[in-house]
């Protein structure tokens, strides 16, 4: 069992559920718990569909992982994967209708996309930066157009949690950092200005959670330029992972969602705690 909560980033997922519940409520809507169950089955599906499509690389820079190191079978690893998408999609079906499966089923090609033949390209960052943003996409339902903002917003910092994801590794080339850095702040600068149309109360609580969700990414990434090594990039993607969180409640508390915003915080303690036990990167 800890093999496989290893192979599908169990703790990661924590991060999931505000991309729906931050698309919901930029769109006048209120989160549907069911599109956030599909939303973490997708990103399940997503994380043993790239450690089976990765296991040879895997062997060789990081034979710990659950299927290099034997603990799991390569095609249990890739049912698994497959068997979790198809949950996805029924999930997203049955909370969200035809919409949300049309919108899941597009997230499910842009995963299995991005797994199967983008990841080391190019175009790799961008597409999984597109696939986090069509999460809070698949949140928004019928209104789908203004959740646009926040959905560039948790793309900009999933394009920097994937730029780090390149060196964890081989470790930060001197870009490396500025890239990320740049992403964070673009983040932050979207999710602001999505909330700028709001009242004086709900401006200044997004105000508050982002300046929170920056003083927790912008040290740790900055800090890579002076010591790039692989180790420090690996923390530098478990911290920027879970910094999507107080992203994600900003955009809830600049809406007026303060509950919901605050039990989204909530979940960050838990967040930090398993990733320290469990492999998330």
């Amino acid at each position: 069992m800890r093999a496989m909560l290893e192979l599908v980033r169990a703790p990661a997922a924590l991060s999931v559920p505000g991309d729906t519940m931050a698309g919901a409520v930029a769109a006048g809507r209120s989160p549907n718990p069911g599109l956030a169950v599909a939303s973490v089955l997708m990103y399940w599906s997503g994380m043993a569909l790239n450690d089976w499509a990765d296991r040879e690389a895997d062997a060789v820079e990081r034979p710990e992982r659950p299927i290099p190191s034997g603990r799991v079978r390569p095609g249990a690893a890739l049912g698994l994967a497959a068997a979790l998408t198809g949950a996805g999609l029924a999930a997203a079906a049955f909370a969200g209708g035809r919409r949300g499966l049309t919108v899941a089923g597009l997230l499910a090609g842009a995963v299995w996309a991005y797994d199967l033949g983008l990841k080391r390209t190019a175009a790799g960052p961008a597409s999984m930066a597109a696939c986090r943003a069509l999460d809070v996409i698949l949140g928004a339902g019928a209104g789908g157009r203004a959740a646009v903002p926040m959905a560039l917003a948790v793309g900009a910092h999933t394009y920097g949690i994937s730029i780090l994801g390149r060196a964890e590794v081989a470790g930060a080339s001197p870009g490396t950092a500025e890239l990320a850095l740049a992403a964070t702040t673009a983040a932050a600068g979207l999710a602001a200005a999505a909330s700028l149309r709001r009242g004086a109360a709900a401006r200044t609580g997004a105000g508050v959670l982002l300046a929170g969700y920056l003083a927790s990414t912008l040290p740790v990434q900055a800090g890579l330029r002076a010591h790039p090594d692989p180790e420090n990039v690996r923390n530098a993607v478990r911290l920027s992972i879970l910094a999507l969180i107080p992203l994600q409640a900003a955009a809830l508390a600049g809406n007026g969602r303060f509950a919901a915003a605050g039990a989204l915080l909530c979940s960050l303690p838990l967040g930090r705690w398993l990733s320290s036990r469990l492999a998330t990167s």
